[in-house]
C-alpha cells in the first residue's frame, strides 16, 4: 500500500506541528544514519529547533565539526554546485508549475478547436470566432490533414506490399511444367487395349500349359489314333 501525498504546506496548529518535527526529525536522523553506514560515507546533520536550546547533532559533536573542516576544503564552486536554499527551492517549483500549467493550457486550447471544427463541419458558422480563435482553429485542421495523409500513405505502402507478394505468388504458382492431358476417350481407348492385350497374354499361356499336358512332356508327342474315326466312317 502506498502512503498518501504530504501536502507541502506550513502546519498552522502549534501542537500538529510540534509533533510533527519531532517525528520527521528522528525518521531524518535515521535515514543519515542508514546513508553512511551503507554507502560508507562521512555525514553528518545538524537541526536547530525553536522547541530546545541546542541543536541536534549527529553523530557527534567532533564528528560533525570534521565533516565540516572537509567541506570547506572543497573550491567553493562545489561546494554550491547542488547546494539550494529555501528561495531557489521556491524558484525552481514556481517554474516546474508555471510549465505544467502551460502545457496544460496548450491541450486544452486544442480540445476546444478541435470541438470547434467539427461543429463547423456540421454546419455551424463561424461568426463568433475572433482572429486568434481562427488562427487555432486553421492550426488544428492543418494538424488533422497531416494526420490523415500519414494514414493515406500507410494504406498505400501496405496495399503496395500485399500486390507485390499475391503477384510473387502467382508467378510461383506458374512455375512447374504443364504436362499434357489426355481426354476421357482416349484414356477409355487405351484401358481396353491394355486389357485386351493382357487377355490375349493370358489366354496364349493356359492353352500353352493345357497342349503340354494334352499332348505329351518333352520332346515326345502322342498322335491322336484316327482308325476309329476311319472305321466308323466306312
Amino acid at each position: 500500500m502506498t502512503r498518501k501525498k504530504v501536502k507541502l504546506a506550513f502546519i498552522t496548529n502549534d501542537s500538529a506541528r510540534k509533533a510533527t518535527f519531532k517525528k520527521r526529525k528522528k525518521g531524518l536522523m535515521k535515514k543519515v544514519s542508514e546513508l553512511s553506514t551503507l554507502c560508507g560515507i562521512d555525514a553528518c546533520a545538524i537541526i536547530y529547533s525553536p522547541y530546545e536550546n541546542q541543536p541536534e547533532v549527529w553523530p557527534n559533536t567532533m564528528g560533525a565539526q570534521r565533516v565540516l573542516a572537509e567541506f570547506k576544503r572543497m573550491p567553493e564552486m562545489e561546494q554550491s554546485k547542488k547546494m539550494v536554499n529555501q528561495e531557489s527551492f521556491i524558484r525552481q517549483r514556481i517554474a516546474k508549475a508555471s510549465e505544467q500549467l502551460k502545457k496544460q493550457s496548450k491541450e486544452n486550447r486544442e480540445k476546444e478547436m478541435t470541438e470547434v471544427m467539427y461543429q463547423c463541419l456540421a454546419g455551424k458558422g463561424l461568426q463568433n470566432l475572433n482572429l486568434g480563435d481562427l488562427n487555432d482553429l486553421g492550426w488544428v485542421v492543418d494538424q488533422n490533414l497531416k494526420e490523415i495523409n500519414k494514414r493515406i500513405e500507410a494504406f498505400k505502402k501496405r496495399a503496395s506490399t500485399s500486390s507485390s507478394f499475391s503477384s510473387s505468388s502467382v508467378v510461383l504458382a506458374a512455375a512447374p511444367p504443364l504436362v499434357e492431358q489426355k481426354s476421357v476417350v482416349e484414356l477409355g481407348l487405351e484401358g481396353i487395349q491394355r486389357t485386351q492385350t493382357e487377355w490375349f497374354n493370358d489366354w496364349m499361356n493356359n492353352n500353352t500349359s493345357e497342349q503340354q499336358i494334352r499332348f505329351g512332356y518333352g520332346d515326345q508327342m502322342i498322335m491322336p489314333n484316327c482308325s476309329d474315326n476311319h472305321n466308323t466312317s466306312v
